[in-house]
């Protein structure tokens, strides 16, 4: 459901509820009622949208609208342009549509798709104009924005082929400015865009109009900023193979749009997000353009809205409800803000910053600084198995039973490490019956000559072996004529995955875990050889059911990174949770006494006023994690999906440890060379 506010009191509840961002948005998409029951509830309140009081959306400057989750917010702009097209269709008109690609409209395309095959609409009054190509780009090519949206909609729908657009990415340099002019006067000469569909990139870039756009700048030729070939390498398999180029429609095309949606979801787009929402306009932001443009709204999920004023900070915009969660927020952030330890926070330091009601409600500083510090300093502990023999009462893991199974779940063959290495080892150096199941093979993630030197080697250890001979020169026939991005054979991504999970054995050798404790369970979800997976499965959940019901472990770990840059860690998540639906609809014991840990350091870490639990890394044991991850040798130095940093994944880890444990000791806990943070899924 679309969340909006009646009352200063329901604000409050949403503030609550956001503070968990992705990790809460996601529970609630698998807790919430069966897809289709779900979708229908929302099409019969269709964009029934009461506006927030004025006060509470003073800082934003485009209109905002926050849905529960991005599968939500993905059906009501599928809603609203199938108005517009059964609209125009009664009319006798056709529906112009500009159209993005990338991961954000997917599930747009998904619904609209939806609404054809079940006879719902006719896209025979359907003309559209995409914003974009790379340049050069053959058309079919698997990272062809034709390709995109022929297997997301096209295909699929009843569209007239001659009424689809999509810039040209194939022609001769020379040909371009011709054909990028051509492409505005077929825009004109339709009408204009009735609906342009827009995403938003990192650099705040719309369409492909990155940083220094004029907002006059029409169909064009352009050349891609670093930051934006860097976030598409992992669709490229490596940055260097993403073109420089590309032909985007100018930001003074897509204002001249009737109507603008721009949807964005996740976390990782939140800063840019509240730029382009409530910042000062300017060309470093393209997107900040769109504040000039009458008729045009944000769409976020919750996770994407987490800066806006609003929801990160409502006590400078509303009276606040306050609960302990909020009240901790608060503090940590004004300690954070002011530089002082929480304890040093003064009355004046509360109402200077709109927290005035808090101290008349609570009644002085001295009083909300101490028991937010206790709140902290229960959470920090070195036992995160539990502590034996111990008052449990006021620590995040019991005490007994003692020793514990514990799981943990690592996506990919090295986010157990990475993200937990050092509650991994704290675990087992304390006794407790340790487990490590990796997820998926991870074997996209592979460079071609790892294989060659792994089948070297192998070759020569068997030199008698003409079979594997043979194998290895078809295998090296295969890698020597690989285009750029092309999948790899069913063989090379076999040995690709077999050289993930023989690092991963060497890592938990390392550590101390089993060899028969790691559970290589290969979901097949993820093994398509291509970035774009398949759909989770009964089959995913059942391999993850089965491993959970032999086990019964007595605390789970799992990824709650969810920002990875091709969605793997948010599947992954998806099939644990399900996994535990089941058991708990089945009446198992066993899960109802199981704590539930998600861990993040991948690819960013949970807010210290989430963190429900934190373990101390001294300087030894952040060595021995750093060890731990180096036996990953495939991932080390450079990694094939790095994202947006460009640091190696040890260095991304500690950085992030040791800010953590700096955070803390900044409002005035106890200084610890790092720390890891956990918060607690609560089912």
């Amino acid at each position: 459901m679309v969340i909006f506010s009646k009352s200063r009191k329901q604000m409050q509840i949403y503030c609550n509820i956001l503070l968990f961002y992705a990790f809460l948005n996601y529970i609630c998409t698998v807790k919430l009622v069966k897809p289709d029951k779900k979708m229908q509830e929302l099409a019969d309140n269709q964009l029934k949208n009461e506006p927030l009081d004025s006060e509470t959306v003073k800082f934003e400057k485009i209109n905002t609208h926050i849905y529960q989750d991005s599968q939500s917010a993905s059906w009501y702009v599928a809603n609203e342009i199938a108005s517009l097209v059964k609209q125009k269709q009664e009319q006798g008109q056709n529906a112009v549509l500009g159209l993005a690609t990338g991961s954000t409209p997917t599930k747009v395309y998904d619904y609209l798709v939806q609404f054809y095959k079940e006879g719902r609409l006719s896209f025979k009054n359907v003309v559209t104009f995409n914003l974009d190509e790379y340049f050069p780009m053959d058309p079919d090519s698997i990272h062809s924005y034709v390709r995109f949206m022929n297997e997301h909609l096209f295909d699929h729908i009843d569209i007239e082929p001659h009424n689809v657009h999509i810039p040209n990415g194939n022609l001769p340099k020379e040909e371009i400015r011709k054909y990028c002019l051509d492409y505005e006067e077929k825009i004109k000469n339709v009408g204009g865009i009735d609906i342009q569909i827009l995403g938003i990139g990192r650099t705040g870039h719309i369409g492909f109009n990155e940083p220094g756009s004029s907002l006059h700048s029409k169909t064009r030729l352009v050349r891609l900023d670093r930051v934006t070939r860097l976030d598409a390498a992992s669709d490229f398999f490596g940055e260097e193979n993403v073109p420089r180029r590309a032909v985007t429609m100018g930001v003074g095309t897509i204002m001249d749009a009737k109507r603008i949606i721009i949807m964005a979801w996740g976390e990782g787009k939140a800063p840019i997000v509240q730029q382009a929402v409530e910042g000062k306009i300017k060309e470093s932001v393209p997107a900040t353009f769109l504040q000039h443009h009458k008729n045009c709204d944000f769409v976020l999920d919750g996770a994407a809205s987490s800066f806006l004023t609003r929801i990160k900070t409502p006590w400078l915009v509303t009276e606040c409800d306050w609960d302990e969660k909020l009240i901790k927020t608060a503090s940590i952030w004004l300690s954070e803000k002011l530089g002082k330890a929480i304890l040093k926070l003064t009355n004046e330091d509360y109402n200077e910053y709109g927290m005035g009601s808090l101290i008349a409600e609570v009644g002085s500083a001295e009083q909300i600084n101490l028991s937010v510090f206790n709140q902290l300093q229960r959470t920090i502990t070195g036992w995160p198995g539990g502590k034996p023999n111990a008052d449990d009462s006021q620590r995040p893991e019991r005490a007994q039973p003692h020793p514990k199974t514990s799981l943990i779940f690592s996506p990919h063959p090295d986010d157990d490490v990475i993200s937990m290495g050092g509650t991994l080892l704290r675990l087992v150096d304390q006794g407790h019956n340790v487990h490590v199941a990796y997820q998926t093979s991870g074997n996209i993630a592979v460079f071609d000559d790892e294989v060659i030197r792994f089948l070297d080697f192998a070759t020569d250890v068997q030199k008698d072996n003409k079979e594997l001979k043979k194998k290895f020169k078809d295998v090296r026939e295969f890698l020597a004529n690989k285009k750029p991005g092309e999948l790899d054979s069913p063989e090379v991504q076999d040995f690709k995955g077999l050289i993930r999970k023989g690092e991963a054995l060497a890592a938990c050798r390392y550590c101390g875990v089993n060899e028969e404790n790691a559970h290589f369970q290969n979901l097949p979800f993820y093994e398509t050889g291509a970035v774009r997976k398949k759909p989770l499965s009964d089959e995913d959940v059942q391999i993850t059911y089965d491993l959970l019901n032999k086990l019964k472990p007595h605390q789970i770990f799992a990824a709650g990174d969810l920002s990875d840059p091709h969605g793997t860690h948010r599947v992954c998540l998806e099939v644990i949770f399900k996994a535990i639906e089941r058991l708990l609809d089945e009446g198992s014991d066993w899960i109802r006494n199981c704590y539930v840990w998600l861990y993040r350091g991948a690819w960013q870490e949970w807010d210290i006023a989430d963190m429900e639990m934190a373990v101390p890394i001294g300087p030894k044991d952040m060595n021995r994690k750093i060890n731990a991850i180096f036996k990953h040798q495939s991932q080390k130095d450079s990694a094939m999906f790095p994202g947006n940093d460009e640091r190696e994944f040890w260095q991304r880890a500690e950085q992030r440890n040791k800010d953590t444990a700096n955070r803390y000791n900044a409002l005035g806990m106890a200084e610890y060379e790092a720390m890891e943070g956990f918060v607690r899924y609560h089912f």
